[in-house]
Formats: C-alpha cells, sequence, structure tokens
C-alpha cells in the first residue's frame, strides 16, 4: 500500500510538471450523468451529437488499449463512459505535442481520481453512452486505490468505519442514505402542512429525562456543572405546550449510553411529537397517517418487503392490548394475579420463562412476558396498547383499567418503532412518579428518572389535556430500506476502537 501511496504522489508531481495542478481550486460541470443518460437514450450506435457537455466525477475503472481509452466516471447521479482517443485530444491539446493530453491521463490518472472533462457525446458501436473527451482536468489526485470493484468491501466493519469507501462502491448505499434524506424531510413536510412547529430543545441538561436510560455525562467548565446530553426531548418540548404551543415537534439527535445491536446505537435520531387536546387514540390515527404516507412518498406504496418479509403498513393497523396479546401468546392471564407477584412469578416459570429479579411488581412481569413471548412475532403494523403504570412513569392513569395507563407502542417486523401516551398532565400525581424514580436511581437503576423540578413547576402553571409520539427514525428508515442492521441506516455508527488507536 505504500508503494502505491509513493508511486500516486510522485504522479501528482508530474502533473505540477507538465502543468496541471492535482488539487484544482473549482470547476463548473454543466450536467450529470444520469441527466446525460436520459436526455440522449436516444442516440443511435455508433453516432456522435455535436452537444458539449462539461462533467466531473470520481474515476472507477479505466482500459487503455493502444491510442483508445475508456474510462467510467462516476458523479452523485449515476456513472458514464468516458471515450479517449489519442488524434482527439491532441487535437485539443493546449501544448500540442507529446506529452500530449491522452498520455498524460493515461499515465498520470488512476481509479479514485476526481476528473472534469468537457467533450461532446458519442455511443459506442456497443451501445455505451459516453463522452467523447475534448479536453480533461484533473480536480483531485487519490493517493490511495479503491477496493476491487468485483469483490467491494466484503469486511462489514470497514464498510461502517470507513462510509467513504463503502459510498464509492456500494451503489446501494448511497441509495439508502438518500432515502433516509427523503424520508427526514418527508416528515417534516407532513408535520408543518398539519400546523406542528419545529422547535429545538437544549441537547445539554442539567437533567435528563422523559426517558428510561443512562446518560452520558460531561462538564461544564465555565458553571463548574455536571451536564448530561439529552435522553428524550420530551419534557422540555411538554414546557412548550405549558407555553402555549399547541402542536410542537422536534426531530433530532439523542443520546442515550447503551449497549450497540442489530437495533440500537447510542448516538441516534428520533421525532418527538406533542398534540394539545388530543390522547392517544388520536395520536394512534396520527401515526398511522404519517408513516402511511412517509411509506408511500419514500417506496410508492404502502406494501414493502423487508427481509424478505412482506409488510402492509396500509390503515387501519392491528390494536391490541398487551394483556390480551400475553394471555393470547402464553395462556398466562394477569388479570388473575392481582398484586400477588409471588403467584405471578411461579406462573411465569412454570411457562418456561425467565424472572428477572429486578422485575418487581406484576406489571413489570407483565411486561417480561411480552418481551420474552410477543414482541419479536409482531411483524405486520400492530398497536400494543394499554401498560403497567410502574413502567409508564409519564403516561395518563388509564380512565378505566385499574393499574395501567393510556399508552401505546408500535411494533413493526418484531422491533418497536414509535411510542406514545395520553399524557400525564396532574402535577401531583408526576411527582408521586418522579419520586418513585428517583428512589430507584438512588438503589442503583442507572436508567431511572432523576426529579426535574423546573419541569414539575411548568406542570404546575398547567398542561392542557396532550398527546405525545416518538418515533425512532433509524428504525423507520431501516424498513424503509430493508436495512437489517441500523449501523446500515446510520452514516457514521459508532465503533469499538481499532487495536492501536488512541
Amino acid at each position: 500500500m505504500s508503494d502505491l501511496r509513493e508511486t500516486r504522489i510522485a504522479k501528482a508531481a508530474s502533473l505540477q510538471k507538465v502543468g496541471r495542478e492535482p488539487y484544482a481550486i473549482g470547476f463548473k460541470p454543466t450536467s450529470t450523468a444520469a441527466q446525460l443518460q436520459l436526455e440522449h437514450k436516444d442516440l443511435p450506435n455508433g453516432q456522435e451529437r455535436e452537444v458539449n457537455v462539461c462533467l466531473a466525477g470520481r474515476v472507477l475503472a479505466r482500459r487503455v488499449m493502444g491510442k483508445l481509452a475508456f474510462f467510467t466516471l462516476s458523479d452523485e447521479s449515476g456513472s458514464i463512459q468516458l471515450f479517449l482517443d489519442k488524434a482527439t485530444l491532441q487535437q485539443f491539446s493546449l501544448d500540442g505535442e507529446e506529452p500530449g493530453a491522452f498520455k498524460q491521463i493515461t499515465d498520470f490518472v488512476d481509479t479514485g481520481d476526481w476528473l472534469g472533462v468537457q467533450g461532446v457525446l458519442r455511443r459506442t458501436d456497443r451501445g455505451e453512452l459516453s463522452i467523447k473527451v475534448h479536453s480533461w482536468t484533473m480536480l483531485s489526485k487519490s493517493l490511495k486505490p479503491l477496493p476491487d470493484k468485483w469483490h467491494g468491501l466484503s469486511d462489514i466493519e470497514k464498510r461502517y468505519r470507513q462510509r467513504y469507501l463503502d459510498l464509492i462502491v456500494n451503489p446501494d448505499s448511497r441509495k439508502t442514505f438518500k432515502k433516509r434524506a427523503f424520508a427526514i424531510s418527508a416528515i417534516r413536510r407532513w408535520l408543518d402542512d398539519r400546523g406542528f412547529l419545529e422547535i429545538e430543545t437544549p441537547v445539554l441538561q442539567a437533567e435528563a429525562g422523559g426517558a428510561e436510560a443512562r446518560p452520558f455525562i460531561t462538564h461544564h467548565n465555565t458553571f463548574d456543572v455536571p451536564l448530561y446530553l439529552r435522553i428524550a426531548t420530551e419534557l422540555h418540548l411538554k414546557r412548550l405546550v405549558v407555553g402555549g404551543f399547541e402542536r410542537v415537534y422536534e426531530l433530532g439527535r439523542i443520546f442515550r449510553n447503551e449497549g450497540v445491536s442489530t437495533r440500537h446505537n447510542p448516538e441516534f435520531t428520533s421525532v418527538e411529537i406533542y398534540q394539545a387536546f388530543a390522547d392517544y387514540n388520536q395520536m394512534m390515527d396520527l401515526t398511522e397517517q404519517l408513516l402511511s404516507s412517509i411509506c408511500l412518498e419514500v417506496c410508492g406504496s404502502t406494501k414493502i418487503s423487508y427481509q424478505e418479509t412482506e409488510l402492509d403498513l396500509t390503515p387501519p393497523w392491528r390494536r391490541e392490548t398487551m394483556h390480551d396479546l400475553v394471555l393470547e401468546a402464553t395462556g398466562l392471564d394477569f388479570d388473575n394475579f392481582g398484586n400477588d407477584r409471588e403467584k405471578a412469578s411461579s406462573a411465569m416459570l412454570e411457562a418456561g420463562l425467565e424472572v428477572p429479579d429486578e422485575a418487581n411488581s406484576v406489571g413489570r412481569l407483565m411486561n417480561e412476558v411480552f418481551e420474552q413471548s410477543v414482541e419479536s412475532k409482531l411483524i405486520q403494523p400492530t398497536f400494543v396498547i394499554d401498560y403497567p403504570i410502574e413502567i409508564s412513569p409519564l403516561a395518563r392513569k388509564h380512565r378505566i383499567k385499574e393499574g395501567m395507563v393510556e399508552r401505546f407502542e408500535l411494533f413493526i417486523a418484531g422491533r418497536e418503532t414509535a411510542n406514545a401516551f395520553s399524557e400525564l398532565i396532574d402535577p401531583v400525581d408526576q411527582r408521586e412518579r418522579l419520586l418513585e424514580q428517583q428512589n430507584r436511581k438512588n438503589d442503583g437503576d442507572l436508567e431511572a428518572h432523576s426529579i426535574d423540578e423546573d419541569f414539575l413547576n411548568a406542570l404546575e402553571v398547567g398542561m392542557p389535556p396532550t398527546g405525545g409520539l416518538g418515533i425512532g427514525i433509524d428504525r423507520l428508515v431501516m424498513l424503509l430500506t430493508d436495512s437489517p442492521s441500523i449501523r446500515d441506516v446510520i452514516a457514521f455508527p459508532l465503533l469499538r476502537p481499532e487495536a492501536g488507536s488512541q
């Protein structure tokens, strides 16, 4: 590798000697590869079209055949062939004598280099639309070779660690991130069109709340205080509702100091949406409409294939209580256990299920059964509604069911994609629940909430009835792009440092 690098450095020096700067200041392309392919698809084989074009891109392949050479030039839109003829380049060469432009381009240009070309269009006898090059400009000399075009990046971790190489050699990867960008734009547009206002909230917070998660801790030197990277945008968006904004949202980065898996990355993107005078039923309707619309806009249909499984996102979606899904999957009827944890845990053990020590209530045990026996089987879009109060400290108590809250989670392809509540707006009830969370934190639960006194003060000022919704953008994009891992849809996922690195 070092010998190849030294050879390319020498070629850059040789370019300078013949008056060609290896690192240009700028260039003005007039077309893209995709535009040319579309606009001139009628050009017959073996014919030229005297249309002057100017294109910039990266050289992905090159073949030199005596007095002819064929390069493949790739820009963001696609690729096109360069037809390099020694006589033509000599005719348009500035110096008019050897070493001419043809020898320079064949001797000094490698795969990976950025090139600007000007010329006319020609379709080869084999039907390949090409630019018959009159002149060329080196835009940036690549000092390292690209991965082999036939094998690409076979090392999956290297794809994530050196995403720039993945994007160069893997068109599907570029398509994934384009779809991600389109989906995010579509979400914002959908919400904006319905009167929702996006307002940014702090990333650095004195108290990290709004979710059960372990935060990242940092320090502000001037104030000499510890700060946390946000684990949710919920509590600040609710403050905005208290302040009079009736429809607010924020789409942005969230940080949780947790493990890494195909579904988890410590830095991820979510959108949280709050609508005054709504409850979790209306937020289910909103979720169906929003996600089915985004799927239709990004994928062209509400029926998509994910990892060889057909998914139908056409509303309406199935709605079932957690209790009924657990009963259906395991035969365990948690209504029969009351508050008797021992009775519930014995029934779980008899059913062959694990009973974690930290699941210290019947409600937490029911959630454990759901996670162990139900969650992975929810393939088609399913709203799981009515959760135990113990695991939902920010949700309103159910208007009918004792010990439950008005909460739903949306599951698609066996994983959680959205989470929503009828928001808890009673400041006395909220304080009691946060105190319980604080006690858990004091006992060593690193994911439990702290008490946010300013948030409680905002609730005491008065918050209207509100529905709240959070959607994981990365998991949604995984569905829309048929990506098996969250790392496939995050351009630069967090990875363990390589051995020997600082």
